[in-house]
């Protein structure tokens, strides 16, 4: 005992010699990852900095290998309904915020599930069309993760502008990004009546924040959306894990990948959790199977779940339009100071024309003062507001593009500014009344502990079975998730900014 107590000493010292060598700043770069804030509510007070990562884990999570085991037996949804619950509320979430009636599983990430509707295109249209179109304006890494992946699918991946596509009836399928790279915020309306005029399976990537303030892709006529759940409390990581989502029309349910909790009754008549569809391998006829996904996201899943839950429609609402009041109000300030915003509408982020000084030079100093900004050419840059960003940041960069302004001012003429496009969302999301009830911090701790009730899990029981379900990781050994020098790192930033990274990897 006292040898291992020595060697997690060890090991701790070890993390935080190597967390000191993080250098951590504000990340003002997006390319699809944001700051996000993990509320105290969604914490344990009882154990140091510890995060909605760590919550989980001890409380839902300790169900993991529960639920890996019981994957592998009939009695898997008996002993998992705190998880199914939960996973439900994440279903729920995904289906009213993208305006569409069917929710699949939790991807490994954006890019993945881009990657699974190609082949959902392909197997719709027979594999009689092998072309599959993407949007330049899609975020880069999914760009570049769908190029390598349509190779060994067969697929042949054309990668344009979707206002110059013409010959729809060429595409399987057709994809976008909504907002796009830069959070420009287009109507795709009539490109997706054109595509699906063509039988082009219609594919919107999202932000599931931007959506709270944004018209549903549903809306517009996409017939699947895809993105990352990121924003909702899970930190960056330096790029994952994070959970994805997938959501699409009725006629779709049988082709997509992953899973659909359904609710049913139990012999009893009760209300009960269960998965209404699965398309894994292990589950059904190998032939039929869409899918070998694990549970390797359902943990993410679960943390964008209960942020979900605690924040409420209202509450998402709020730090939705914060974060786009941010952006404009420092669009007037950029314009004030003679600079040029290059787009009219947008979300969090804008693109500026910089006037009598490079990119690098404002780069230069935003880095001194601690921020990462976006390069898009030698006098262009783009800066991303997330959640986390305030009036400090705000100052922060203004400052470095010529002078400090009266940011009371440039608010209220952003809050006069309209920077949709008319796209404003007006459609109601989140009236489920789990989303409606536990907003304090005492209820979203007794809901969480409910839920954590309802499994089985290696905390009251034996699972007898082995494999991957067996592993655990010791608490000496999750801790470091919850530090923001490993938790608050853009996977973007430049590498001598993530020293203790590079050391680990």
């Amino acid at each position: 005992a006292a040898a291992k107590a020595a060697a997690e000493k060890a090991n701790a010292a070890e993390e935080k010699a190597v967390k000191g060598k993080e250098r951590m700043g504000s990340h003002s770069n997006d390319s699809g990852l944001s700051g996000a804030i993990t509320d105290e509510a969604l914490t344990d007070s009882s154990k140091e900095d510890m995060t909605l990562f760590q919550t989980i884990l001890s409380k839902l999570a300790k169900t993991t290998a529960a639920q890996k085991a019981a994957k592998k037996a009939k009695a898997q949804a008996k002993i998992a309904q705190g998880r199914l619950e939960s996973f439900l509320n994440f279903q729920t979430m995904v289906m009213d915020r993208t305006g569409l009636p069917v929710f699949a599983a939790s991807p490994m990430d954006e890019a993945t599930a881009v990657v699974w509707l190609i082949g959902m295109a392909l197997t719709r249209a027979d594999f009689k069309k092998p072309k599959f179109f993407i949007d330049n304006r899609m975020h880069p890494q999914t760009v570049a993760v769908a190029q390598t992946r349509a190779r060994g699918m067969g697929a042949e991946l054309f990668v344009g502008e979707w206002e110059k596509v013409e010959n729809f009836s060429d595409y399987a399928g057709v994809a976008v990004q909504y907002p796009d790279k830069n959070k420009v915020v287009n109507d795709y309306t009539d490109f997706f009546a054109k595509a699906k005029a063509a039988k082009s399976l219609t594919v919107c990537a999202t932000d599931l924040l931007a959506l709270c303030s944004l018209k549903p892709p549903g809306e517009m006529g996409a017939e699947v959306a895809v993105g990352s759940a990121q924003r909702f409390g899970v930190p960056l990581g330096y790029g994952g894990p994070h959970a994805a989502f997938l959501s699409c029309i009725d006629s779709l349910k049988r082709i997509i990948p992953g899973r659909i909790i359904g609710i049913s009754k139990d012999v009893h008549g009760n209300p009960a959790l269960r998965m209404a569809l699965q398309t894994r391998e292990q589950h059904i006829k190998r032939e039929k199977a869409t899918s070998n996904i694990c549970t390797a996201q359902a943990l993410l899943a679960n943390m964008a779940a209960m942020y979900a839950v605690y924040h409420g429609p209202e509450g998402l609402r709020n730090i939705s339009s914060e974060a786009h009041i941010k952006a404009k109000a420092l669009a007037v300030g950029m314009t004030e100071l003679g600079h040029t915003v290059l787009h009219s509408t947008f979300f969090d982020t804008i693109s500026i024309q910089l006037k009598s000084m490079s990119a690098d030079d404002y780069m230069k100093k935003a880095v001194a003062k601690g921020y990462n900004v976006r390069k898009l050419s030698e006098t262009t840059i783009s800066i991303a507001l997330d959640e986390t960003a305030d009036d400090v940041d705000m100052q922060a960069l203004l400052e470095c593009a010529g002078g400090a302004m009266a940011l009371s001012e440039l608010r209220v003429k952003a809050e006069a500014m309209d920077a949709t496009g008319g796209l404003g969302r007006t459609s109601s999301f989140l009236t489920h009344p789990v989303f409606n009830t536990y907003h304090c911090e005492m209820e979203m701790q007794r809901y969480i502990y409910r839920l954590e009730r309802k499994d089985l899990a290696l905390n009251t029981a034996m699972i007898p079975l082995g494999s991957c379900t067996m592993k655990l990781n010791a608490a000496s050994q999750m801790l470091p998730i919850s530090w923001p020098e490993f938790g608050n790192v853009h996977p973007f930033v430049p590498v001598e900014q993530a020293a203790g990274y590079q050391e680990m990897f």
